[in-house]
């Protein structure tokens, strides 16, 4: 059993951790305390389950921080981005997914492995002894949570999600929306064709901001905080920072042409994205809210298209817990005052489902090299992997530590010798060199 490695938390980056250490032929102990201790935003006890998007942002890996590191974990051959792939939905330049598929397919494929062992219960504290990972995420359960401000010495970080309402397709009102990605993106029809588009003209979108501005909101409890992620707003928090903050936002109406109208242009419009693979469920793009439910019937019901709409679930708010990492963690994710406790995932500040199971996939390897004798540095630093790790165990500067999503900026920047380059090109060449530099990273592990 000195060899078996404990991995706590079933989510994004604990499922990832726990197949790339069995692929590596390490034991691996899967800890998940769903379904008999459940939370606020999961339904299930699957693992890898999606609470909040069913999107795992642009799949573009020439030119898109998100998309490079899509391209860097299947190069790694990573569970979570096979399973994304296998029950793709169309999304124009996206990567969404039949989220309930999705998280069964993970799940089966985890208990079928012959190093996983899955075993349900809450882990209440600590480890002392053993090689143990904690991917616990957003929701770390309150008992376990002391344990690690315990451990530490510092009070947890935490900031909120907010989680966006899903629509019964049939409800819709197609006489007054429109099938159409922005800009048509997508090489086929069911990608160029792959949102509900419910258009806006201009006093509809200033009696929506006043009712949105207006409406009942949740309530945060004594000694909380609102430190929201900006990656995850509620749309009252932007409609708060200006009128206009939505239609430059997820209601930005550019790219689209309404067909039931096409000389008039849309002042804004709202998007709602397949949630499923039968297309009978459909999520409101960008629009997190903390807004309370009956207020979100009625305000959300203000929408054209979306005035006779069933929802098949209303959206919410939750407490997102996370470590300071620059301060607490080495560049191997080992916690400097228990080297035989990893972090991974959300809790160690990253933010999103990719670079979270990203995250785990680093852990697990890490864990497993360890355990079999072998130390594994992390991937350079040019790579969309290495930026993240970076930034999380010594890049980021701990008095300021927030959630980060992965993105250019993390990068080194481009020698642009022989003029300034174009913004595209610029990104097409943080990808390009990323690429070697990984595939590079993983033939020194062969």
């Amino acid at each position: 059993m000195t060899n078996t490695l404990h991995i706590i938390g079933g989510g994004m980056a604990g499922s990832e951790a726990a197949f790339q250490a069995a692929e590596a032929g390490v034991p691996v102990v899967l800890h998940e305390m769903r379904p008999s201790v459940g939370t606020f935003a999961h339904r299930t006890g699957n693992f890898a389950e999606m609470v909040c998007s069913n999107s795992f942002r642009s799949d573009d890996d020439e030119r898109n921080a998100v998309g490079l590191l899509h391209w860097e974990m299947r190069a790694a051959n990573g569970l979570i981005m096979q399973m994304a792939h296998n029950h793709r939905l169309p999304a124009g330049g996206a990567l969404a997914v039949d989220r309930d598929l999705f998280a069964q397919s993970v799940t089966d494929h985890l208990l079928a492995h012959p190093l996983i062992t899955a075993a349900p219960g809450e882990i209440t504290e600590l480890p002392q002894d053993g090689h143990w990972i904690i991917a616990t995420g957003p929701l770390t359960s309150g008992a376990l949570a002391e344990s690690i401000r315990a451990e530490t010495g510092a009070e947890a970080l935490a900031f909120f999600d907010a989680i966006a309402p899903i629509v019964y397709a049939d409800t819709v009102d197609m006489s007054v929306a429109w099938m159409q990605s922005r800009y048509d993106k997508g090489e086929t029809v069911e990608e160029q064709t792959a949102y509900v588009n419910c258009p806006m003209t201009k006093p509809q979108y200033e009696a929506f901001i006043d009712a949105l501005l207006a409406a009942d909101k949740t309530e945060f409890h004594e000694g909380e905080t609102a430190g929201y992620f900006d990656g995850c707003l509620p749309i009252e928090v932007m409609a708060e920072r200006g009128r206009e903050t939505l239609r430059f936002g997820p209601m930005k109406p550019i790219g689209l042409t309404n067909p039931h109208d096409p000389s008039v242009k849309a002042y804004a419009v709202v998007q709602l994205r397949r949630d499923n693979a039968l297309g009978t469920l459909y999520n409101m793009v960008g629009f997190q809210t903390k807004m309370k439910y009956g207020a979100q019937t009625s305000v959300f019901k203000m929408i054209p298209g979306l005035q006779d709409a069933t929802f098949a679930r209303l959206g919410g708010i939750h407490r997102n817990t996370f470590i300071n990492s620059p301060t607490l963690l080495d560049n191997r994710m080992r916690l400097k005052s228990r080297p035989n406790i990893r972090f991974a995932g959300q809790i160690t500040g990253v933010e999103g489902y990719v670079e979270s199971a990203a995250m785990g996939l680093l852990a697990g390897r890490m864990a497993a090299a360890e355990i079999l004798g072998r130390d594994l540095p992390p991937p350079p630093l040019g790579t969309a992997m290495g930026s993240l790790i970076h930034h999380i165990t010594g890049g980021a500067e701990a008095k300021t530590f927030q959630p980060m999503n992965v993105n250019f900026g993390l990068f080194p920047p481009i020698d642009a010798k022989g003029g300034r380059r174009g913004r595209k090109d610029r990104y097409k060449a943080y990808t390009d060199r990323a690429k070697e530099a990984f595939n590079q990273w993983l033939a020194a592990q062969s």
